[in-house]
């Protein structure tokens, strides 16, 4: 399923993005940047889908089965009053059930503040229908920080972890946030290789240059299983450090929101593959996989879903901004253009509100944007 395109333009692109848009000049090779963190599918937060909707629905039939396989999470307590939800958005949004997952840049189990959610996805469940919209985040994205002014969405949740990472999105999405799914970047190749490996289609010769090139061998350093390399593109079976290079792929055509989209496509591949696995294989993907979520959602919430997650179907995917222009300042950020007409086209697409009027804090945020950069429609 493919996801919507934000309008991005090649001259707004960071310097990097716009190397690699451009056509090879010859054999001149490009170096290799030493990236000491690890990135990527740490977007797979949206394991979320994966472990608590698809799995319990399959093994749900025993009670105590559930709570044991779901203690196994990292839990944690968040502060409700702090998460800038707007009693009119609480509301108009009231059957709705807005996740957020995030994928940290952090290479052990660690996943509280100090590491930047690299990749941001906000699973919206409707509540009458079951249908889950996935809502992909730009890192990127210009917008304002509670206590720390207009800065990349990116360092929410270095600066206070999911609390002020949802608020974050909160107020300037206008959104009902209270719930997370936090992963860190080991966990999903793991996960892949537990399921088998994924079918995905490679594309073009150039994401299989970049996978092979830039992203396979770091990745099988760091999680130690295997650094075979992609020898053609089509439609085939990645492995989990394949499948995580292939979600990395950033500098190529499409940019980031190219890879958000790489990243939805996996997901949608790890859904499908599960649906296929025994229950015997299921129990030790949970086993493996649990612990190293990080969430406030407790196994009482989950199991009161029990009756109606076999119905849950992912129904659409969405990269926001949907329109952005890139500005440097002190560093490069990805500008909404505006803030104000992108969250209304959110509102319209993914929550059915055609008449939509953005809330007095998103307008001012829109504003202080527009102020400090000098980007309007």
């Amino acid at each position: 399923m493919a996801g919507k395109h934000a309008y991005y333009y090649d001259d707004e692109l960071p310097k990097a993005m716009q190397r690699n848009n451009k056509k090879d000049t010859g054999n001149k090779k490009r170096k290799k940047k030493k990236n000491k963190k690890p990135m990527g599918l740490k977007v797979f937060g949206i394991i979320i889908l994966v472990l608590i909707i698809i799995l319990i629905a399959i093994v749900g039939s025993a009670y105590w089965y559930v709570s044991d396989k779901l203690g196994k999470m990292q839990q944690v307590e968040i502060n409700e009053e702090d998460l800038g939800i707007a009693n009119e958005v609480s509301e108009s949004l009231s059957k709705y059930r807005n996740i957020a997952i995030f994928g940290v840049d952090s290479r052990s189990n660690n996943l509280e503040k100090g590491n930047r959610s690299d990749c941001i996805i906000i699973a919206s469940i409707n509540n009458e229908t079951k249908d889950v919209k996935l809502i992909s985040v730009y890192r990127d994205t210009y917008v304002q920080i509670d206590g720390h002014g207009l800065d990349k969405i990116t360092h929410a949740y270095s600066y206070g972890s999911a609390q002020l990472a949802i608020n974050t999105l909160n107020t300037n999405f206008d959104l009902n946030i209270k719930e997370f799914v936090t992963v860190n970047f080991n966990s999903v190749a793991e996960a892949v290789e537990e399921l088998g490996g994924i079918t995905i289609n490679i594309e073009s010769q150039q994401e299989m240059k970049t996978m092979n090139e830039e992203y396979i061998d770091e990745i099988a350093k760091q999680t130690g299983l295997s650094n075979k390399k992609v020898t053609k593109t089509g439609p085939q079976t990645l492995n989990g450090v394949q499948a995580v290079a292939y979600s990395r792929v950033r500098y190529t055509a499409g940019g980031d929101y190219k890879r958000a989209e790489r990243m939805r496509t996996v997901i949608e591949a790890m859904l499908a593959k599960l649906k296929t696995k025994s229950i015997g294989q299921i129990n030790t993907f949970m086993d493996n996989i649990l612990p190293k979520v990080y969430t406030n959602i407790s196994a009482g919430d989950v199991l009161q879903l029990l009756p109606s997650l076999a119905n849950f179907n992912i129904s659409d995917s969405i990269g926001w901004p949907y329109k952005t222009k890139g500005i440097t300042l002190d560093r490069w950020y990805g500008v909404p253009v505006t803030l104000q007409s992108n969250v209304t086209q959110l509102h319209q697409e993914a929550f059915e509100e055609e008449d939509y009027i953005p809330s007095e804090t998103v307008k001012t945020i829109s504003n202080r944007i527009i102020t400090k950069t000098g980007y309007r429609e």
